[in-house]
């Protein structure tokens, strides 16, 4: 840091087991992810390659390149791995993984149905090979997953070898863990968070108001995904408290009503 101030929470340091950010990239040319990792390696702890974009990005190689380079693992999105298996192309993938020096995937279903056993065995595949990020719920805002639902499956994918799992939102934050307004949907997240220790949750949480939702219920050091690049300095000050969305909670200090008297007079 470059300046000394007292009272902040305390972050956990890279390598880290919690207090991750994870960043979506979109498609950033190799210049953009080169000047992204030169101002955000220190707060960004994995970079996921959107979706299935690594397939059309050009240069893929040079630009994995540079995040190895800077420090940060990288992984392709689930979509990614579901338009392989919807074609019966698992083992390619696997494949993908190895040519392209992959040491994580992620395994979703938000796009397709898969068997849950099946998804289960994915993962269990996967992770005698890379380490494994699982994603539950439905890119779907029709389908929605009972809280029950969304504990069970994440027990059953953690079980089966997944490192962490992802909560699911999209890059809008606008489905799963979210109401289409983009409300957090806070009875189901205190519910998973009875039975899921909260270091093994990433909560998808690409809007700023989420953000701070879930760094004023589980701290600084919450795992948060689908970070925008831009985002991510941002994001780091309001886990420290030096943004006005946090900059009293972690203080122990409420805001204060200074209005004292009507903004007008009343007769």
């Amino acid at each position: 840091m470059n300046f000394d101030l007292s009272n902040l929470p305390e972050r956990t340091r890279k390598p880290r087991q919690y207090g991750f950010t994870m960043a979506m990239d979109k498609g950033l040319s190799i210049r953009e992810a080169e000047d992204f990792a030169s101002t955000s390696a220190d707060h960004v702890d994995i970079v996921k390659l959107g979706w299935a974009t690594s397939f059309v990005t050009p240069n893929l190689k040079d630009k994995l390149k540079v995040y190895k380079e800077a420090g940060i693992p990288v992984y392709f999105g689930g979509t990614l791995f579901e338009a392989f298996v919807i074609r019966n192309q698992f083992e390619d993938y696997r494949k993908l993984l190895d040519k392209y020096d992959m040491s994580f995937a992620e395994v979703s279903d938000g796009s397709m149905d898969i068997d849950h056993d099946k998804k289960c065995d994915y993962i269990t595949k996967l992770s005698e090979q890379v380490t494994v990020l699982s994603e539950v719920g439905s890119k779907d805002a029709d389908k929605i997953i009972p809280p029950y639902m969304w504990i069970e499956l994440m027990q059953k994918e953690l079980e089966a070898g997944a490192w962490k799992v992802i909560g699911e939102a999209r890059e809008g934050g606008n489905v799963g863990l979210f109401r289409s307004t983009g409300e957090v949907r806070s009875g189901l997240v205190q519910e998973i968070l009875t039975k899921i220790p909260f270091e093994k949750i990433i909560w998808e949480a690409p809007q700023k108001a989420q953000q701070v939702w879930f760094i004023k219920l589980l701290g600084a050091n919450v795992n948060l995904g689908n970070i925008a690049p831009e985002e991510v300095i941002p994001l780091e000050t309001i886990r420290l408290g030096l943004r006005g969305d946090t900059f009293l909670h972690f203080l122990g200090i409420e805001r204060k009503n200074t209005n004292t008297a009507p903004p007008f007079e009343i007769d």
